[in-house]
């Protein structure tokens, strides 16, 4: 094993328009081996020459697929200016492409819980094809090589634009959703980060400016106890503070007695992957709840004066146009038109390598071939208008960007309705539950997966 001190960028492409956390993750871990450290975040800076001459080791994290697919661009600008220089992949999508995508580019692979194969790469040794999942040390993420959270997306709150802070007190995650890489990668293991590093962290956020905490967990209920914990000590540092985190709705509904903790503690909204109305397609995806519990959901959590931001998954080879129909009636009956980044509306089934859909009869059926420029399994619906609709949709969604929700929702809503065929009025906004008056809070920025 070589110890030599070496110098290794640390760079992201995207983190939901957040600082990137991983890159501060993945700095602590470097520097406390001894190692130079760069950071740069390509998402709001160019990736410099100086910084690829400079560097004998480059390192970049992909924790999701927009990431991956922007990195395997970074590699290419990389290769061509410095041929040899030795590159990984780090984080959830490393090894999503390992055998159809990625084998050429990356020189090595780290995927799961990075920092120890990221030093041992560093150091020299090959980390490996397989998942690291070792625990991290507890480190505080350094973010001062990082550009401030002023560039990056704000939280919208009564009336102001607060700065956010991205940290997260788990990874991993208990559950098994088909449709998701998480269990690819972690085979439903949670991995808890230490409560001391968490609030340091969001310390030296606050230090930073950040008056809001966007806990980037899978899932913030996968330890309760722990999550718990930190929200409550941060809230006692923090009294002023306010967070959001991801809470599947099996979670919601089976730890009642956390929501009042959370809105106490200053929680400002909840994202939850609702992803459909249709109970079939629910059972598919493994999602772990029906219909009925999402609308459940969202009047637990409005019952604490939590507002619920759902995440959707529209199109998938199942989908039927009356399917979409009650998403729409759904999103309208529970006052949800202001809470839902019209992106949801377009997103569709992505089933990359390593997928627990590949080899579900339900999905064979539909599946084309691999394309790597996608990163994925193309797929295509038995019925060629549910193909033509997402396309019509994902146009029209591009287009009115920095249009008011509403207005974006009632043109979809329109095409939907349209291509139903149907002359049914939408039910009363509203009808089921009523969400809280004026803007509702949001940040600045929609996300990508």
């Amino acid at each position: 094993m070589s110890c030599r001190r070496v110098r290794v960028l640390v760079a992201s492409t995207y983190e939901l328009g957040h600082q990137p956390l991983s890159v501060a993750t993945a700095t602590a871990a470097l520097l406390g081996a001894g190692h130079e450290v760069r950071g740069v975040d390509i998402a709001v800076d160019t990736l410099a020459s100086a910084d690829v001459d400079w560097a004998e080791r480059v390192a970049l994290s992909v924790p999701m697929h927009t990431a991956m697919r922007l990195a395997l661009r970074v590699v290419e600008t990389v290769r061509a200016r410095r041929p040899g220089l030795a590159v990984c992949f780090f984080g959830l999508y490393a090894g999503m492409g390992r055998e159809l995508t990625v084998t050429s580019p990356a020189d090595a692979i780290i995927a799961g819980e990075y920092e120890a194969g990221l030093v041992a790469w560093a150091n020299g040794v090959d980390p490996g094809a397989a998942v690291q999942l070792h625990r991290s040390e507890g480190r505080v993420p350094v973010r001062e090589l990082l550009p401030e959270l002023g560039r990056y997306t704000r939280l919208v709150i009564a009336g102001e634009e607060r700065l956010v802070g991205s940290v997260a007190a788990s990874r991993g995650c208990a559950h098994r959703c088909r449709h998701c890489p998480v269990p690819v990668v972690y085979d439903g293991r949670v991995r808890r980060v230490e409560e001391a590093a968490v609030l340091a962290d969001v310390d030296q956020l606050v230090a930073a400016g950040a008056r809001h905490i966007n806990f980037a967990d899978p899932d913030f209920l996968n330890a309760p106890h722990h999550s718990r914990r930190v929200v409550a000590a941060i809230h006692r540092r923090h009294p002023d503070l306010t967070f959001d985190a991801t809470i599947k709705v099996e979670h919601i509904l089976r730890y009642p007695d956390a929501l009042p903790e959370l809105a106490a503690a200053g929680c400002a909204f909840v994202v939850s992957a609702f992803e459909s109305v249709s109970d079939s397609i629910l059972r598919c995806l493994d999602k772990g709840h029906t219909a009925a519990d999402a609308s459940e959901a969202v009047i637990a959590l409005r019952a604490h004066g939590i507002e619920v931001r759902p995440s959707w998954l529209p199109f998938t080879p199942w989908t039927t146009i009356d399917d979409l129909v009650e998403l729409f009636d759904f999103v309208v009956a529970h006052d949800l038109i202001a809470s839902v980044d019209p992106v949801q509306y377009s997103v569709r089934l992505l089933v990359p390598e390593g997928s627990l859909l590949l080899g579900e009869t339900t999905m064979t059926a539909h599946l084309g071939a691999y394309d790597p420029t996608r990163l994925g399994w193309t797929w295509a619906h038995p019925d060629p208008a549910i193909d033509r609709l997402h396309a019509q949709i994902a146009t029209l969604v591009e287009a009115r960007v920095g249009q008011a929700p509403v207005q974006t929702f009632d043109e979809i809503d329109a095409l939907i309705r349209s291509s139903a065929g149907t002359s049914s009025a939408r039910p009363a906004q509203g009808a089921v539950s009523v969400g809280p008056i004026g803007d509702r809070a949001h940040f600045t920025e929609p996300w990508f997966c």
